[in-house]
């Protein structure tokens, strides 16, 4: 009994830590919403922006995304730069099609991919193509998003007038993911929650410390920054173009900011456990730098933080039955940490509007993230890993490519 309230005053003891010292991470904040956009210096007026959006068989998605895009209001020079990604389907067609019946053809530009060097992850090479276009090597800034991703009409002035007004190089936004079922519920704020856990958006924020993880559906950054840093080749090889870019610009001596938003909203569709779980064991295992050692503190880690607390609290309430000495303490250590982290977890709820109820199986999100990230490192292991839109990225390719990831 003595080695039990030890493991689950430990557990307790890790999450009253990671409240109290964690940047705040389990805080939605800082926000930034299109409603908050301030001005620019008036003396600099409004710099120019290209947005370069990578799409890859996105027809399904890109005539929802790409208006809102195209319609914001933006009082400087904007262009907009589709890379369609060596689409099968009709992605440059939607495309095109949106932009005609918005009446924004002139703003619009539509590249067909090249094909993938051997060297480059895909979507950081369709990002490389819509980098390199005239119009976008004159820009002040560039505005990364993704296909999938749905804006605000004002959230680009909000943008461009955080980097002017803190002179900030590199501004990105975490967009609100879409939740419609009851394993989105679970899953998709539980994603979000770990994120921030793992890059707290403080540290982030902080020119002193290292922590650079960006959220890749909405990246502005300073041209001339990026093209100090080595620009988008730098990252060539990178899986995890967002956190890459972050600490590109970052190690460059670049500064960077990263907030919540209301106003950045991905359409893309979940709703199964299975679909969740192969958007994270796709990523996961580069995540972790391709370490089984990792991968095995990780899941130690998880599973110390998050089965720990509902395991003690069971047990304790068991042997408490049979009248085991120390079993009632044991059952309060368990509620103590199954209570924390299950009220940490409600202002990302709140934030995606799923609810009250995922707080308190939290658990159990954590325990099936840590099952993913095992199945990731599988999958790597038999040559399935990193796939996506019918390319895989293994272990070896990074590798190859001198772990430019990294």
């Amino acid at each position: 009994m003595h080695i039990a309230w030890m493991i689950a005053a430990g557990s307790l003891v890790s999450w009253i830590a990671l409240l109290l010292f964690r940047g705040g991470y389990w805080r939605v904040r800082p926000l930034l919403d299109g409603a908050s956009s301030g001005n620019p210096s008036p003396r600099a007026g409004w710099p120019s922006v290209v947005a370069v959006i990578p799409a890859r068989n996105e027809e399904s998605v890109v005539g929802e995304s790409l208006p809102t895009v195209l319609s914001q209001d933006y009082p400087g020079p904007f262009h907009v730069v589709v890379v369609s990604d060596r689409s099968e389907d009709a992605t440059a067609d939607a495309a095109r099609a949106a932009a005609a019946h918005l009446g924004c053809a002139d703003r619009l530009s539509v590249v067909q991919g090249e094909p993938l060097p051997a060297s480059w992850a895909g979507k950081v090479w369709a990002m490389a193509q819509g980098a390199a276009r005239p119009a976008a090597r004159r820009a002040d800034y560039l505005w990364f998003t993704d296909a999938d991703i749905v804006h605000d009409v004002g959230i680009l002035r909000a943008l461009v007038a955080k980097a002017e007004a803190d002179r900030v190089d590199l501004v990105s936004l975490m967009a609100r993911l879409r939740v419609d079922t009851r394993w989105d519920r679970l899953l998709i704020p539980a994603f979000v929650y770990f994120f921030s856990k793992l890059y707290p958006f403080r540290f982030v924020n902080d020119a002193r410390r290292r922590a650079a993880g960006t959220a890749g559906g909405c990246m502005l950054v300073r041209r001339e920054a990026l093209e100090r840093a080595g620009g988008v080749e730098s990252i060539r090889a990178a899986l995890i173009d967002d956190c890459a870019l972050g600490r590109l610009i970052k190690r460059s001596g670049g500064r960077v900011w990263l907030g919540f938003t209301s106003s950045v909203r991905s359409v893309r569709l979940y709703g199964t456990l299975r679909s969740t779980w192969d958007m994270v064991a796709r990523s996961a295992y580069t995540q972790l730098r391709y370490s089984p050692l990792v991968v095995l503190g990780t899941v130690f880690g998880m599973l110390f933080l998050y089965a720990v607390g509902p395991v003690a609290l069971v047990a304790g309430l068991v042997a408490s039955a049979f009248a085991v000495p120390g079993a009632v303490t044991l059952a309060w250590l368990g509620l103590a940490t199954w209570s924390l982290m299950g009220l940490s977890f409600l202002p990302m709820l709140r934030h995606h509007g799923a609810g009250r109820w995922p707080a308190l199986l939290l658990p159990l999100a954590g325990v099936l993230y840590a099952a993913m990230t095992v199945d990731s490192a599988w999958r790597h292991a038999i040559g399935r890993g990193g796939s996506w839109k019918g390319r895989t990225h293994g272990a070896g390719d990074a590798a190859a490519r001198g772990r430019t990831a990294d």
